[in-house]
């Protein structure tokens, strides 16, 4: 249920804190007073997109909190303790809008998306607006009532999941249909491509290692030649090599060492370089000897390289991805040579899974045949109470023409109304009188939520082109939903606010530069004065304010 509604800094309200309580409250005001307002703010806070025009003119960011008891509401605590946001009984809500549009949502104070909002307020309000009858002529609307009445989310759950699995299937089973036309053709070309790519030896392949034995092989002229000039040049040449000069320069800083010893640890660094130079030297001369030019190999390097790159650019990759192409060329040959059996294991599969479709469909179907039997009667007595006598409600079901898998079902459901005797029925969309729409659109809403757990409902301007006494039985109605939830409405007719628990109205203040609009509850005497103004308009006299204090005594509304 929800406890509390407060606003910040949003559209025409400045600040607005209020309780709620249980039963049923309605909501009434002057026309422009800002009872959409609050609505607004209800939708925001529950996870409708916002945009910077819903903060106040001069105002950094607008902000809407919620609290909700969940004592009612079993669905939202399992729900809050599934996404760890649980906080016992308690549910805060709270949504920021900045003046840049950008918002934030809050659970129980902790950040959350607006999905995980919009998941958690489905369990928490219900919110059927003024032109919900509209949405009601669509038949996939008529479809959800009709399930959601028949509480058939479990098994819609279960042929939605078969519905995909066997359509993924029979989209793999007509994949590979279809590939297998030219199977024999492109089984060839895989066995071509394989022959010519294993002549590479690619078990023991490394592209990195070939080009570098290459280029050692055809640079080894260049390789011996500098090799050689080094060796002399460090240690083989007597009158100028690196290491004669080394040992002329050692000599000569020996010589004045012993005049200052601090020479001695630079004299120890040459003779360490030296034997380095010597090593170095030595290892040059080693590598130049092992070295033997091998023309054969050299040949045989050139033409491995060279189909390599042939093949590399005929396949469009690079020459280390060859073995990698290999191994996929070799699967879809395998996958090729299996694909008959692949192709018979998926046509049972597709049947099977055809044959679950088909089952759970026709169990769907006798379960909407039975609920929508027992809905239309339930709907039919309330449309006669609300003035149409004559009137017929009518839940037509029937199989759709192609027997081809659809989601939610292989039924076509129609909403059907005769206003009057001996008329056949026709859909919803084509009843002629607006008030007799408002009026079925409205019986429907309340009959389909009667069973319902959603603690919170919430009915804006739903009573619109209804009056007389027709507006005091729409009223009983709003008021029987109460009995076991927490119901809203907003209304502008004096029979329905006379039904409610609780009176809440909207004012608009105009005293300052910004209009704003305040809400508060009604006393007793302020609650007749209300209705009375709802019944009498501009001029208020003794007589309408007598059968507006009628009214709401007769209506136990003390």
């Amino acid at each position: 249920m929800l406890l509390n509604l407060n606003i910040l800094d949003l559209a025409v309200v400045k600040t607005l804190d209020l309780d709620l309580e249980k039963g049923m409250s309605v909501l009434t005001g002057e026309t422009g007073a800002g009872k959409s307002i609050l609505l607004t703010a209800l939708g925001l806070a529950l996870g409708d997109r916002a945009d910077s025009g819903y903060v106040r003119p001069n105002c950094k960011r607008a902000e809407i909190n919620l609290e909700f008891d969940l004592a009612d509401a079993p669905l939202a605590l399992q729900w809050l303790k599934d996404h760890e946001l649980d906080a016992e009984q308690q549910c805060l809500i709270r949504r920021l809008v900045n003046h840049d549009g950008r918002s934030k949502a809050y659970i129980n104070n902790r950040p959350v998306t607006l999905q995980a909002l919009q998941e958690l307020s489905e369990k928490l309000v219900e919110i059927h607006g003024q032109h919900a009858h509209l949405t009601l002529l669509n038949n996939d609307e008529q479809r959800r009532l009709l399930d959601a009445y028949a509480k058939n989310q479990p098994l819609l759950d279960s042929i939605n999941t078969s519905y995909r699995q066997w359509h993924q299937t029979s989209k793999e089973l007509a994949h590979l249909i279809k590939s297998s036309v030219d199977q024999t053709e492109r089984e060839e070309l895989l066995r071509y491509q394989l022959e010519e790519l294993q002549q590479l030896d690619l078990a023991n392949f490394d592209y990195a290692e070939l080009s570098e034995e290459h280029a050692k092989l055809a640079n080894l002229g260049q390789i011996l030649s500098t090799g050689q000039a080094q060796v002399d040049l460090l240690y083989e040449n007597d009158q100028q090599s690196v290491n004669q000069m080394l040992n002329h320069c050692l000599g000569e800083l020996s010589h004045i060492a012993q005049f200052a010893p601090e020479l001695n640890e630079i004299c120890t660094l040459l003779t360490e370089s030296q034997i380095q130079l010597e090593e170095a030297a030595l290892q040059l001369r080693r590598f130049l000897e092992s070295q033997e030019a091998d023309p054969q190999r050299l040949e045989t390097l050139e033409n491995q390289i060279g189909i390599i790159q042939n093949l590399s650019r005929k396949h469009h990759v690079t020459p280390d991805q060859l073995p990698e192409l290999v191994c996929k060329l070799e699967h879809e040959l395998d996958g090729l040579a299996h694909s008959s059996e692949h192709i018979e294991e998926l046509t049972i599969n597709v049947e099977q899974l055809l044959a679950q479709y088909h089952q759970l469909a026709a169990q769907l179907s006798e379960q909407r045949l039975q609920v929508g039997k027992k809905l239309q009667q339930k709907i039919s007595d309330m449309i006669k109470d609300l003035g149409m006598p004559q009137g017929e409600f009518l839940v037509d079901i029937s199989a759709l023409e192609s027997e081809t898998p659809k989601l939610n079902g292989n039924d076509k459901i129609e909403f059907l109304v005769s206003a009057n005797p001996g008329l056949p029925a026709k859909p919803l969309a084509k009843v002629a009188s607006g008030g007799e729409l408002s009026r079925i659109s409205l019986a429907i809403q309340v009959t389909t939520s009667s069973d319902k757990s959603t603690p919170t409902m919430i009915f804006d301007e739903v009573d619109s082109g209804i009056g007389g006494g027709i507006a005091e039985i729409v009223g009983q109605k709003l008021r029987s939903l109460s009995h076991n939830r927490q119901v809203m409405c907003v209304t502008h007719l004096p029979q329905v606010a006379a039904q409610a628990h609780h009176h809440l109205y909207v004012e608009k203040n105009n005293q300052t530069d910004i209009t704003s609009s305040n809400v508060r509850l009604l006393e007793t005497e302020e609650r007749i004065e209300e209705v009375a103004r709802m019944l009498g308009g501009v001029n208020i006299t003794a007589n309408t304010l007598a059968h507006a204090k009628e009214m709401l005594s007769a209506n136990l509304a003390f």
